[in-house]
């Protein structure tokens, strides 16, 4: 009897693993990959994961890496149920992306419960490091503060005094309200007015109204993707600059400027941690990028590549896929690739890399559709990143 106990008990075994397959490491990339932010995220963050994969060879410890690809519509609830199941049914180990703080704040803390892993690309809310800190989790590309840090500093810098707020009423535009605001009290301004907008909007004329008539010497679009587009073309047409306000654009991406045009953006100062052409090791990579994507990556889509290079390289020096392992020698092992130097993440999870302030060429200045950026200065982390004194993150005793 025992001895055909042992026999059945092999079997089922043996057909469990068959319907398994073959161990991998798994990956996945949750993000907009067919709405306003699709062109800065989405599926160039896919390619971008996948070409990690394919320069550290296709396998980690003897395993083979997949990628998946999930689409969160730009919904909470969406995303966050895509991550369960990868998590749960499909055996992810960590997911990448996020492109949207309120997505990215649900599939955190579901990778805390599940002890799986999440590297936050794309998303932007400085809440991840914050409140919201993980020891499952880091935060890869920008944050709120930083996006505000470098901007608002110049612009206070060059004499501005009152600022207004347009908002994208969800988790990012709110984030980025509350941390440029207190910047800009800290260095001596006075924030006169904010008016939200839904997701997707269409018309931005009332908003663009309320913002002229504060009379702001600048006005601060804490806004993205095609909701940025829309809002500076209204500004344009509203003759906000002529008339002598300023605009700040917190989360302006490489692909933003040719959809508004240089004639509507020159001049522009905006902080982003990575642009294309910024010496020959960007523009290699953005090179092998651009002839499989159709265009150069965004700062979020090189950043993920960064990512899944840094995760498989922490997998390989802890020789295992166990989750705190793995972060362990992420926050260990420096950043070094393409687009970083020797960077490290942080007790909170914040990755310290450099940021770079820009300015938008003027037409005349531009060679190419992709060439539309200067850099202006180095912002370096401890000037880009909150401190982790003000964080608010529990882990920190």
């Amino acid at each position: 009897m025992r001895k055909c106990l042992l026999a059945s008990v092999a079997v089922l075994m043996s057909i469990t693993t068959c319907l398994a397959g073959p161990d991998k490491i798994k990956l996945g990339v949750i993000d907009d990959m067919n709405g306003p932010y699709a062109a800065v995220q989405g599926p160039g963050d896919f390619l971008a994961a996948q070409m990690a994969v394919e320069d550290f060879g296709g396998n980690v410890l003897g395993k083979p890496i997949e990628v998946l690809s999930g689409d969160h519509q730009n919904k909470a609830d969406t995303g966050a149920l895509i991550a369960r199941r990868w998590y749960d049914v499909d055996g992810v180990d960590a997911i990448f992306g996020l492109g949207h703080s309120a997505v990215a704040l649900a599939v955190q803390q579901i990778a805390r419960e599940k002890n799986k892993i999440d590297i936050v690309t794309s998303g932007g809310t400085s809440l991840l490091t914050g409140p919201n800190c993980s020891p499952n989790g880091a935060h890869w590309t920008f944050d709120t503060y930083a996006l505000s840090a470098g901007a608002v500093k110049a612009a206070l810098r060059s004499g501005a005094k009152t600022f207004f707020f347009i908002v994208a009423d969800y988790g990012l535009g709110h984030a980025i309200q509350k941390d440029t605001a207190a910047l800009i009290e800290k260095g001596g301004g006075k924030v006169l007015g904010a008016v939200r907008h839904p997701l997707g909007t269409a018309d931005f004329s009332s908003y663009m109204l309320q913002a002229q008539a504060s009379k702001a010497d600048v006005i601060v679009l804490a806004n993205a993707g095609a909701d940025l587009v829309t809002s500076v073309k209204t500004a344009v047409d509203f003759g906000i600059v002529q008339g002598g306000q300023r605009l700040i654009g917190t989360t302006v991406f490489l692909t933003d400027i040719p959809a508004i045009g240089l004639k509507a953006t020159e001049g522009m100062v905006l902080t982003q941690a990575f642009y294309w052409d910024q010496n020959d090791k960007t523009r290699e990579f953005s090179a092998r990028f651009e002839k499989r994507h159709g265009a150069p990556p965004t700062e979020m889509q090189a950043a993920t590549y960064s990512g899944v290079a840094h995760y498989l390289k922490a997998v390989k020096a802890a020789g295992t896929d166990e989750a705190q392992a793995v972060m362990k020698k992420i926050k260990e092992l420096p950043v070094n690739d393409f687009m970083t130097d020797g960077a490290k993440v942080r007790e909170d999870g914040r990755l310290l890399r450099n940021m770079y302030l820009f300015e938008v060429k003027k037409p005349s200045e531009s060679k190419s559709k992709w060439d539309v950026q200067k850099q202006l200065a180095v912002i370096s982390p401890s000037e880009a990143w909150r401190p982790l004194s003000e964080g608010g993150c529990p882990l920190i005793k």
